[in-house]
């Protein structure tokens, strides 16, 4: 097909026009041309089935292809400009078609491919013109000059061919760089339904390694591209400069002119479709149409097995069919799983278009914080067998590729452990989610745990540290106290709790406290313990043990066994004790910014082992005999003391007693002589001789991530006041705190939020120039916090704001508002509970103040 028929009205050479020369401007070698043309056509279908490995047939290399063609109709409509005769750009039309190049489009599919949903399309394809741009860039310019050297040929036809060359790779450029993504964006928008039963999680996957994988430049390349092109401009910039010096009358090149004369119109004898009938039947042009339709017909019909990545993605049964998504809004994952209006469909399959237009689902409504955070597989058909779900569990991709039901089936049949789930499915969130629809399907209410949320949480920082069979987690309202100076730097203490007033009441306190020039808190000891109990034969033996714990080389040998397995831990000392043939043997150590009861366990068993070589006759019963004490109330803890022993102290002066308080210093002093130390002591209690210590220390444990049930022992806590100042009209009030079990690593202190907390308080992590700096930090504010909450409670008692205060801010108004509508006296009577002043923002106990 002769090209002169874009760039002329009507002229078509051989048809209507009588062209000369025309044999002087085309290729002598026809052999060469067919076969540049093959070689032509099987680019393209090589290009078309990289396209097809990401599950689209036609539609993404269509879109690449019309991208292409637009920048080529645009490249031919501006040579059309210079209205010059380009006749015999019909034999470069298949080096046109080489420079056409469809891993760019692949390249920049794959990044959009990444998305979990279609409002991350855009999000993505900017991401991928953001990294891909540079290099297309420079591959653009690269090629420009090298085609571009044709130029310098002298031969008039190769010149028109690279000039043509040149504005073709540009304007193919300006069209991937501005018409191709929009194109691409509207063909994903479009495309919401699997296609052959693929999932699209699956799909995300395999993308989103591919596009890792061709993130990877070789900068040896990158180098050798820059370095080229920069010569090639020297070489054009010699070139030029030698044609502006040369002789006219030393040229001797050979120009192939077409006289104007000779050349001139005649009357076409057929018509012209039978012009290029008669073209196309010609031994080089059936060669080439041959070959295309037979890569067309070997591209439609036989290549079904080109990608076996991607064919592992599939279901194995061509029955099952899967879908994607599931998109629940307001945390009724459950309830709306079997919803079609409800779920989000997205893939790129090009069959059945028309009804995956139609499945614009209500999804797009649900707020992005609702949205699941992966896309799981669902069976709409019978599932595969046992024995075909198992066989698939024993492949490389293994559980992963199961249906939801179909997991749920070898649950009901005990053939996979519900705890191995996130072993099992390498996917936290769905075995979260498969476990909740076990258990829902095993409860009288199967939608019991629809306000139980479980999305938008890190699972990897809880498993196999914090939790196990997770179902979810349990939002606690989290609130501030503060600030509060201690040790002359100001703090905001974190709380997390369910009970009102707290918070409130602690922030008054810290005020109070501040107000009166800070509280001073002191380490006084550090050792975390633990105490394994082993058994003689009789209590001889058991007592000669004792006596050899007890030499200072024997404590020594075991400090080293100690020592020798952790970093951080540190043996200080043992106390030893005896009952009949029983020996306890507590192990109390320094375990830096660590709580320290795993490095206690390890080094104690450690120790106990080799105690057993030298006593082979001891009996080894439990790494923890109850003597440490862990997580009960025990004596030892509060007279021996056990983790950070803290003690913390203030005065606070008349003037913040009476205004913020409302009270005054003898008051408190008397009140806290009657209930903290009398009334404790009548209790028989065991270090609870204080107001509410327990109260602050499990807030701030929740928070902060430490181990609320050790608020137990951490809680211990004597309060005392005394009347001080020139008369006695100040407060001196300390609080002393011998077991505070508490750490900054470890635990629940990975976790996200309570991480954050830690951060706030600036004592997060390992301190790294002084270990265990933080962990002894952390501790001195919590009894800070408590001598805080201590001081506002007492204060609230004294003066009878404590119930009027409670009945006001720890009702829920949900279920009793009618009670609170129906008594405007007594919410009137109370405005000004926990006594606060009336002119300050005390005045309720729910404002706060900075």
């Amino acid at each position: 097909m002769s090209m002169t028929m874009y760039s002329s009205d009507d002229k078509i050479c051989g048809w209507n026009y009588v062209c000369p020369n025309i044999d002087k401007l085309q290729s002598p070698d026809a052999l060469g041309v067919t076969i540049t043309r093959c070689v032509a056509v099987m680019y393209l279908y090589f290009q078309f089935r990289d396209l097809k490995k990401m599950g689209s047939r036609y539609l993404l290399a269509i879109s690449g292809l019309f991208t292409m063609f637009s920048s080529f109709m645009f490249s031919l409509a501006v040579v059309n400009l210079f209205k010059n005769d380009y006749t015999g750009l019909n034999e470069a039309l298949p080096f046109f078609l080489l420079l056409i190049d469809l891993s760019k489009a692949s390249a920049l599919a794959r990044f959009a491919l990444r998305s979990t949903s279609p409002d991350e399309v855009q999000y993505n394809i900017a991401q991928g013109m953001a990294i891909l741009g540079p290099i297309i860039t420079l591959d653009a310019i690269v090629e420009t000059l090298v085609i571009g050297v044709g130029t310098l040929s002298g031969w008039k036809g190769l010149e028109t061919i690279s000039c043509f060359g040149c504005l073709s790779v540009l304007a193919n450029y300006l069209a991937f760089m501005t018409f191709y993504p929009a194109c691409l964006t509207l063909v994903l928008e479009l495309c919401r339904e699997v296609n052959h039963g693929r999932p699209v999680w699956q799909l995300h996957q395999l993308m989103h390694k591919e596009v890792e994988e061709g993130q990877k430049l070789n900068p040896v390349i990158q180098r050798v591209k820059v370095i080229m092109s920069a010569g090639l401009m020297f070489v054009y910039a010699h070139s030029w400069w030698l044609a502006k010096n040369a002789k006219t009358d030393d040229s001797k090149e050979e120009v192939i002119i077409i006289d104007p004369t000779i050349a001139h119109k005649v009357k076409p004898e057929i018509a012209l479709w039978q012009f290029y009938l008669s073209r196309m039947l010609n031994a080089d042009h059936a060669i080439t149409l041959l070959l295309a339709v037979l890569l067309g017909l070997k591209y439609i019909f036989f290549d079904v097995d080109i990608d076996t990545e991607f064919q592992k993605c599939q279901y194995a049964s061509e029955e099952s069919q899967t879908v994607i998504g599931d998109v629940e809004p307001n945390n009724s994952l459950d309830n709306n799983r079997n919803d079609p209006s409800s779920r989000v469909q997205f893939s790129l399959g090009d069959e059945n278009l028309e009804q995956s237009v139609k499945m614009v689902t209500a999804a797009t409504q649900t707020p992005p914080g609702n949205l699941p955070a992966l896309v799981r597989l669902k069976s709409h058909q019978i599932a595969r067998s046992t024995e075909e779900c198992l066989e698939i569990m024993k492949s490389e991709d293994g559980a992963k590729m199961l249906t939801d039901e179909e997991i749920l089936a070898l649950l009901d049949q005990k053939l996979i452990p519900s705890y191995k789930l996130e072993n099992i499915l390498q996917d936290y969130e769905r075995a979260v989610y498969i476990r909740r629809k076990m258990i829902s399907q095993k409860l009288d209410n199967i939608d019991v745990m629809e306000q139980l949320p479980y999305t938008s949480f890190d699972y990897s920082t809880t498993h196999r540290v914090c939790c196990e069979n997770v179902l979810g987690y349990v939002p606690i309202p989290l609130g501030v106290a503060g600030p509060l100076l201690l040790n002359g730097k100001n703090y905001y203490v974190p709380m997390a709790t369910t009970e009102g007033c707290l918070v409130a009441s602690t922030h008054r306190g810290c005020r109070a406290l501040s107000d009166s020039g800070g509280v001073q808190s002191y380490l006084l000891q550090d050792g975390m313990t633990r105490s394994p109990v082993v058994r003689f034969a009789c209590a001889e033996k058991a007592m000669q043990m004792k006596f050899w714990l007890e030499k200072s080389s024997s404590f020594q040998f075991v400090k080293e066994k100690f020592d020798e397995t952790s970093r951080f831990a540190r043996l200080d000392k043992l106390q030893v004790c005896q009952a009949g043939r029983l020996l306890y043997i507590r192990f109390i150590a320094k375990t830096g910014d660590a709580m320290g009861m795993n490095m206690l366990s390890k080094g104690a068993e450690n120790c106990i082992s080799a105690l057993k070589e030298k006593f082979p006759e001891m009996e080894i019963l439990s790494v923890s005999g109850n003597y440490c004490s862990d997580k009960k109330s025990a004596a030892v803890n509060w007279v021996q003391g056990r983790g950070k022993y803290v003690v913390s102290e203030a005065v606070v002066c008349e003037k913040v007693i009476n205004g913020v308080l409302k009270t005054s210093a003898a008051t408190l002093v008397d009140l806290n002589i009657s209930k903290n130390l009398i009334g404790s002591a009548m209790a028989g209690v065991q270090g609870g001789f204080n107001a509410h210590s327990a109260n602050i220390v499990t807030a701030v444990y929740i928070a902060t991530g430490q181990d609320p049930a050790q608020n137990v022992s951490s809680s211990n806590c004597i309060t005392l006041m005394e009347t001080t100042g020139p008369n006695n009209c100040d407060l001196y009030i300390s609080c002393s705190m011998p077991s505070l079990e508490i750490g900054t690593v470890g635990g629940g202190t990975n976790l996200h939020a309570q991480s954050t907390c830690l951060r706030m308080l600036g004592v997060q992590g390992p301190n790294t120039e002084n270990p265990g700096n933080n962990a002894k930090t952390l501790a001195q504010i919590v009894c800070a916090a408590v001598l805080a909450g201590e001081l506002s409670l007492m204060a609230a008692l004294a003066e009878g704001h404590l119930v009027k205060s409670h009945m006001l801010h720890n009702r829920s108004f949900v279920q009793g508002s009618s009670q609170s509508t129906s008594h405007p006296n007594l919410v009137q009577s109370v405005s000004s509970c926990n006594t606060l002043s009336e002119d300050t923002q005390y005045q309720t106990n729910i404002k706060l103040t900075s």
